[in-house]
Order: structure tokens, then sequence, then C-alpha cells
């Protein structure tokens, strides 16, 4: 079965092929990374206004590329929610459109569900049951992969996703957008102990999680020493902030590891391209003795090729969506698909 899967949650307009949930075709991608560097971040209305430009273009490209036909298409697929609505409404209309023109169904998908997916496709054998650390821009969350489209939501962030609290920090600290990226790489040249952050634990549920306090922390402790004229070490700092991400996620995935009896954890997300968290995960599962399933760096950040795969087992529980689809900036990874 190939998959048209369309994704434009954010700031990257994307378009794949994906045959029958596992592999990828081809998957096009126009980033618009460049152009929201001059703001430190994303302009929604810029990237609506930059997906309509580009989404007619990709879809012909991904055909193209495959030396497909549009008749060959059998599903077509898209991110309904969450994300910038705008956004996402551009990707909703687009896929609405040519499931229309091309007489096929259309599939909605969860775009966290999608991050999850993507370890689908860098992995061929991983199959549910599984533990999943979902760690973005807009989400922090360990998710209990008990089938392909039935989950269970151990913890979450109770407040800033890690994400967003790396791309604050970053952007203070005058870094690049976007500001993770670049604060990733400064901190593997630091000292992770020469600056001590806070680590949250909120709430009654073991495995919620905050980052706000950690966040404040930070900025303060940069503000402050631009206040009294003393110098940071800013690859320290960033190694030290990293440190404290990864102290706040690693031991509650650890904890839900040994709750479930689960021997497979994955990790999911932009943040999952972090080397600091990966290289904790690894250590954890080496010393719990669980398998570890990571997407290459290619699969971490937003892109259509999970949209596909994630549709496929959509497509495979009758999730199929009627022309009345709509867009949503925020939903639950466990709601109603529609």
């Amino acid at each position: 079965m190939k998959i048209l899967a369309v994704e434009s949650s954010c700031d990257e307009t994307a378009v794949a092929i994906v045959e029958d949930g596992r592999c990828v075709l081809t998957d096009c991608i126009a980033s618009q990374v460049d152009l929201h560097r001059i703001y430190g971040g994303v302009v929604p209305e810029i990237a609506s206004r930059k997906h309509i430009e580009a989404i007619y273009g990709l879809a012909d490209q991904a055909l193209e590329r495959t030396g497909l036909n549009r008749s060959d298409i059998d599903a077509v697929a898209v991110t309904y929610a969450p994300g910038l609505i705008g956004a996402v409404l551009v990707g909703v209309n687009f896929a609405k459109a040519a499931a229309l023109a091309l007489d096929k169904p259309l599939i909605p998908v969860h775009h966290i569900r999608g991050h999850i997916a993507s370890n689908y496709l860098a992995y061929t054998e991983l199959k549910p049951p599984f533990l999943c650390l979902v760690v973005s821009g807009g989400h922090t969350m360990i998710v209990d992969v008990q089938d392909y489209t039935k989950m269970e939501i151990l913890g979450t962030t109770l407040d800033d996703a890690a994400g967003e609290c790396f791309d604050k920090v970053g952007r203070v600290l005058g870094m690049p957008y976007p500001g993770g990226a670049a604060l990733d790489k400064a901190a593997q040249q630091g000292d992770d102990s020469k600056y001590v952050l806070p680590r949250s634990k909120p709430g009654s549920n073991p495995y919620d999680m905050s980052f706000s306090g950690l966040k404040t922390a930070a900025l303060n402790l940069i503000h402050h020493a631009e206040q009294v004229g003393e110098e940071l070490d800013i690859n320290s700092l960033c190694a030290s902030f990293c440190v404290a991400v990864s102290d706040t996620l690693v031991p509650r995935v650890e904890m839900a590891l040994q709750q479930t009896g689960y021997d497979k954890v994955a990790v999911a997300g932009g943040v999952a391209a972090n080397s600091r968290i990966r290289g904790d995960i690894l250590k954890m599962a080496e010393k719990v003795g669980t398998q570890v399933f990571m997407p290459p760096l290619s699969l971490c950040g937003d892109n259509a090729a999970m949209i596909g795969s994630q549709a496929y087992y959509e497509y495979l529980s009758d999730n199929i969506a009627d022309m009345q689809l709509n867009a949503y900036a925020t939903k639950s990874i466990l709601g109603e698909a529609i």
C-alpha cells in the first residue's frame, strides 16, 4: 500500500510516499529554518504562507522521484493535529483536495503518533508493545505503546516541553535558531558539573515532569552574570543544562520500564537528536538489559515519512476521515482521531 503523506505542522513542509508503513520511497522536505532564524523562532503567519508556496511542488517532486503516477497512490495521509493552526490547515486542505481528486481514502494522523512511528522506518523489526520517550519542541511524555494505535500516557510535562526550554535558553545565549541544536554542540565541549541546576519532581504522578523551573534558573543565571559583568562558561552552562534535562527524563523512563516489564524502549521527537539524552538512554538500557530504538537524526525532526508510516496502521484500524476533517492546534494523542 503506497501512501502519499503530508506534514506541515510547524516550519517544515514535507511530502513523502511510504509503502506498507515501513518502506520510505521518498521524503521531500522544504525547510524554513533559514527564514525564521532572523526572528529567533518560528513566525506562524510566515510559516503558513511558505507551506502554501511549497506543498504542491513537493507533491509533484515526490511522484517524480519515485517514478509513480498519481493512480499508483492508494491513500493520502496528513498531520491534522497538533501544531500551528494555520500551518496544519494548509496540509489538511491540500490532503483533502488530493484525496478527493484521486478518489482515495484520507487518513488523519496525530503528529506525536507520527514521531513514534519514525522508529518503524528505522527498525523494521520493531513491533508494539514498547515504551517510548517523546521529546520535542512542544511535547514531552512517556508513552506506553500497547499497539500501533492504542497508547497510554504514563507521564508528561506539566508546563514547558524540553525542546522549548532548549530553544529558549539557546536564544538567550545568542545562539542561532534552532537553539537546541547549537546548545547541544556547545555542551559537548563543556563541564556538566560546573553549574548546579534544579531537577523538579512535580505532583503525585512520579512520571510527570516540569521544566519551567529549570528554564527559569538557567535564564536567571545568564541575566545575573550580565548584570554583574561576570563571564559565563557558555559550554559548561550548556552541558549542565543538558544533563539536568536528561536527569529529569532518563530515570523516569527506567522506572516506567520496570513498571511495564517491557524489554524495548524507543525515543522520538526532535530532542531525541540531543547527544546527552541519547547517550544516557543507551547507558540506562545497558544497565537494565533492554533494547533501545532511536531513529537516525534525519527522522528525529518533523518529516512526512513518519506520518506515512503511522497512517498505514491507522488505515488498518479503519481510521479514515471524510471531507469534514478539520485541523487542531491541540489534541491529545489518546483522543478520537477525527
